[in-house]
């Protein structure tokens, strides 16, 4: 049985599952050069792409996917993107993916968020596992990592093609449920 979309609370975060009428922040967001490199090589341009994005990432029911915006709890202005994709329960992996609006970068929010959903996954889904990839030139990515709880385990070379067409090298880190990692949300 799948999980139902749910919100979950990150100290002054909200993960919330996405709506129709995010789809204008959702271009906004992913047209910002930066994360259009990382994130969306090219694939959102125009509101009507990013409705569709909106309904992919809405649409829980392969069991697969569990996809939130994440906003500011208070106010409900978008910060990023959050999801836990390509959900294994065979084998008990997940993957974490996600971006944040350039106002809300270098604030530790992103870590809050990815650190959030995994405590959910681990509580919720058959899963001990959850991996993170990001491109080696993208230090952002992994002090997120690290500060949410993720240990390196290795580099991918030439593993993914991103958005400026070059295929660059990766770096795997993973975080497992035993893990002994500080609830960020509580910090």
């Amino acid at each position: 049985m799948e999980p139902l979309p749910v919100e979950v609370r990150a100290g002054p975060l909200l993960l919330r599952p996405w709506r129709a009428g995010d789809a204008g922040a959702v271009r906004a967001a992913l047209t910002d050069p930066a994360t259009d490199v990382w994130s969306n090589p090219g694939r959102v341009r125009s509101t009507a792409d990013a409705e569709v994005w909106v309904a992919r990432r809405a649409d829980w029911s392969s069991g697969t996917q569990a996809a939130w915006a994440v906003v500011d709890a208070a106010t409900g202005d978008l910060l990023g993107s959050l999801s836990l994709h390509a959900i294994d329960v065979c084998q008990g992996n997940a993957e974490v993916g996600y971006w944040a609006v350039p106002a809300a970068r270098g604030r530790g929010l992103t870590a809050r968020a990815v650190d959030a959903a995994c405590r959910w996954g681990f509580a919720t889904l058959p899963v001990d596992r959850v991996e993170l990839v990001h491109a080696v030139d993208n230090p952002a990515s992994g002090r997120v990592a690290e500060k949410a709880g993720f240990t390196v385990e290795g580099r991918l070379r030439q593993s993914h093609r991103y958005g400026d067409g070059v295929k660059r090298d990766e770096l795997l880190w993973a975080r497992l449920a035993d893990d002994d990692v500080p609830d960020l949300a509580r910090s």
